[in-house]
């Protein structure tokens, strides 16, 4: 019969889908085989000569016997002496911090005698002032340091900048005598309290402590010093006087404008202000080895 030729069936079958990792033979290849050969053989090698395992003579089991019985006397007796060890260095750090205890106790115990003592001192003091100055003798005090005052005057608070570690670009600090940093230094204070004193303070202290014509202010490393005793920042500076004039003339005057440049080029913070009545304690001791008192001869 004629008819309508019959196309062959397809036979084709789809073609395997690619792997994912294909590309990637290497890593493949690395994963597939992660020892190498020559390490595989050798430890084939190892268990057919049976050298893989436990050892089995009897020297050899006895010798690691013995390794692993010292292993743990060692850490036996390490742990015994931490045991004992302990209670003794528990014991150690006891006493010692009731010497220090003790210590600091006896320490605040002399340190209120001192007070005691130099409250004593500073009273025959001024009643010898009394009894040889007549009315003079509370004006000498005061300007003496010898006698607390108290009074309308400036409140000024001088603090390191928040940064203190940064370099400023500060060659210009450098080259007139400041120091690099953003810390304030004894030679601020120094002309802070100068600064004061020119614009018309009656009586300066700093962090509580009264200065007298007999005060230095240096500085031993990065610490300040106010007559040999350390202060921490912020430093509060209380100044008796004419409150409004003493800070608007204070802020006019050179320092002023020196603590000024401080604030805006290096960051030091600084705060001023006007305070109705601030108190300043007495100097501690008020020591004079050189003057001497004019007598009625020497004034003739």
């Amino acid at each position: 019969m004629c008819g309508m030729p019959q196309q062959p069936p397809v036979r084709s079958t789809p073609a395997r889908p690619a792997r994912p990792d294909a590309s990637m033979s290497l890593i493949t290849n690395v994963m597939d085989h992660s020892l190498d050969d020559g390490y595989a053989e050798a430890a084939a090698r190892k268990r057919s000569e049976g050298t893989v395992g436990l050892p089995r003579t009897l020297r050899a089991k006895l010798g690691l016997a013995a390794g692993l019985v010292l292993a743990a006397c060692v850490v036996t007796v390490g742990a015994a002496q931490a045991r004992v060890a302990a209670p003794v260095v528990a014991k150690e750090r006891e006493e010692l911090v009731d010497r220090i205890d003790e210590e600091t106790a006896a320490a605040d115990r002399l340190e209120k005698n001192v007070d005691e003592l130099r409250e004593e001192v500073g009273a025959r003091q001024r009643e010898a002032l009394r009894d040889s100055g007549g009315d003079r003798s509370t004006l000498l005090g005061i300007l003496s340091g010898a006698t607390p005052v108290h009074g309308p005057g400036v409140r000024l608070v001088v603090n390191d900048a928040e940064d203190t570690a940064s370099d400023g670009d500060g060659d210009a600090r450098s080259s007139s005598g400041f120091a690099d940093t953003g810390r304030v230094r004894d030679r601020d204070l120094q002309r802070v309290v100068n600064g004061l004193w020119e614009s018309g303070a009656e009586a300066v202290s700093i962090n509580g402590r009264r200065l007298t014509a007999l005060s230095a202010i240096r500085a031993a490393g990065d610490a300040i010093l106010v007559d040999n005793k350390p202060l921490v920042p912020p430093y509060t500076v209380l100044a008796v006087g004419d409150g409004e004039e003493l800070g608007d003339r204070f802020q006019d005057s050179a320092d002023g404008v020196y603590l000024h440049v401080l604030q805006e080029n290096y960051g030091i913070r600084t705060a001023l202000s006007v305070e109705d009545d601030v108190r300043l304690p007495a100097a501690p001791s008020v020591t004079v080895r050189t003057a001497q008192p004019i007598t009625e001869k020497g004034t003739s």
